[in-house]
């Protein structure tokens, strides 16, 4: 794990170009002629069944990539830790019958298989931990507690910082710098009423004495090394489970005495020189690169996108340069349009109007007509996003190691359809028993899914 971490470090060092450019600043920065000359013929003239099988290493029909091109796809696929959830169906996400009608009653298909396989995951903690009690932190609206409760029997509290998803739950926020026992705070904004309880009763664990398991379902940006951070000082918690996401949201900058930044928390990739990750690359590793290995595999007009993007930000920096990087949305269809379309719909955003922008000159023109190095590039960029993630993980991974628990990063969730697939558990116990379990799961499939929803033809509107 630490070889693999200090490789990571390395390759990235080598690409950084690749992964800390934004790519809607393909016109306005020249992002193309800053790739190796040797792979700029290739990428441009391939076709996006080629870019797909460079992406997921199963080859494309005629393509003929550089030496150098191959041996970097071939280390950033064999650098990222294994993404396939054996036993997986390749179909979208559908209604489960694994669970009762009422739990999946307003819960989105994907949300379904996600709480349907962590609870499985965390049912097998409690039985291999002697530990019913569950807290649920950034438990949402509840789709997860309710399961783990009426569904496994398990007893659960959920913790949610917004007062208006919980209204039957304890609201309240984690606070790292504060002392065990006294972590939770009231949510932000506080409400009337006393501060929130912590759940795990402080030091000694649960208000009747007993162990607890802790999860989180996707939490978001800091709270995931938060909970790592409470789970090492607390003899309270049993074992974890924990989905992470919104990679770009964590610290990096030095924190207070006692608070580790987000990243990196391990003794082991703080000290490998290199290690820093900017907030685009952390923005990377929260791609779907099976979903975009499918646009390309289908030649989506999503995939138009992406062009349209970095051509509407050239226009916008050519009005006014201070102008950079808006968050502008055209509309979740506007690929679907032209080009002139698009840009009626995205420069009032950015406060200009299409009537004083020339939409159907030549530059416009000659930049619609290279949307396949847009999309070459992205690919590019989709190759290194696995990677940049691996080493976030791993990051957290060795912070338990360096501590002595007994942890693994498991693909749990089909990642066609939940693309931040891969669990942290983390016991005090060994996890031979329950990762053995879940194998045998795994092998089982899910072949008892109903199919009584229409499948979208394409995986993003899924």
């Amino acid at each position: 794990e630490q070889r693999r971490a200090a490789d990571i470090v390395c390759l990235l060092m080598l690409y950084r170009p690749l992964l800390d450019v934004f790519v809607i600043d393909f016109f306005t920065e020249g992002l193309w002629a800053q790739l190796p000359p040797a792979w700029q013929p290739a990428l441009a003239s391939a076709t996006p069944a080629q870019l797909a099988g460079l992406l997921g290493g199963r080859g494309g029909p005629g393509a003929a990539w550089p030496l150098s091109l191959l041996a970097f796809a071939a280390a950033a696929r064999a650098l990222a830790f294994p993404r396939g959830c054996p036993g997986g169906s390749p179909r979208p996400p559908c209604q489960s019958s694994h669970l009762h009608p009422l739990l999946r009653r307003h819960v989105k298909p994907k949300k379904q298989h996600e709480i349907q396989r962590l609870g499985k995951l965390l049912q097998q903690l409690s039985q291999a931990t002697g530990c019913e009690r569950v807290v649920d932190i950034g438990a949402g609206q509840g789709h997860l507690s309710r399961f783990l409760a009426f569904g496994l029997g398990l007893s659960v509290t959920a913790v949610e910082s917004d007062g208006r998803l919980a209204p039957q739950h304890m609201a309240g926020r984690l606070d790292l710098a504060a002392p065990w026992g006294e972590f939770l705070l009231p949510p932000n904004p506080p409400g009337p009423g006393p501060a929130a309880r912590n759940p795990l009763g402080g030091p000694g664990g649960s208000e009747d004495g007993g162990r607890v398991l802790v999860t989180g379902l996707h939490a978001c940006g800091d709270l995931s090394p938060a909970l790592l951070c409470h789970f090492a000082r607390s003899p309270a918690v049993a074992a974890m489970a924990l989905v992470g996401c919104c990679y770009m949201k964590l610290t990096t900058a030095p924190q207070p005495p006692g608070c580790p930044p987000g990243y990196p928390l391990s003794a082991s990739v703080a000290a490998l020189p290199g290690h820093q990750l900017s907030y685009r690359a952390r923005e990377a590793a929260c791609h779907a690169v099976e979903e975009f290995e499918g646009r390309l595999r289908r030649d989506s007009t999503h995939l138009r996108a992406h062009c349209y993007r970095a051509m509407l930000e050239s226009l916008i920096r050519a009005a006014d340069p201070s102008k950079r990087h808006l968050g502008l949305q055209p509309g979740r269809k506007a690929h679907a349009l032209s080009f002139p379309q698009y840009a009626h719909l995205g420069l009032p955003l950015a406060g200009l109007d299409p009537a004083e922008v020339l939409l159907d000159s030549a530059a416009v023109g000659a930049m619609l007509e290279q949307q396949q190095k847009v999309v070459a590039f992205c690919t590019l960029g989709q190759l290194l996003a696995p990677t940049v993630e691996t080493l976030i993980l791993l990051d957290r991974l060795l912070y338990l190691r360096e501590q002595g628990f007994h942890c693994a990063l498991v693909p749990l969730f089909n990642p066609r359809f939940s693309p931040r697939n891969l669990v942290l558990v983390a016991a005090r116990t060994p996890l031979a028993t329950v990762l053995a379990r879940l194998d045998k799961d795994s092998e089982d499939g899910d072949s008892s899914e109903d199919r009584d929803s229409s499948e979208d033809e394409d995986l993003g509107e899924a």
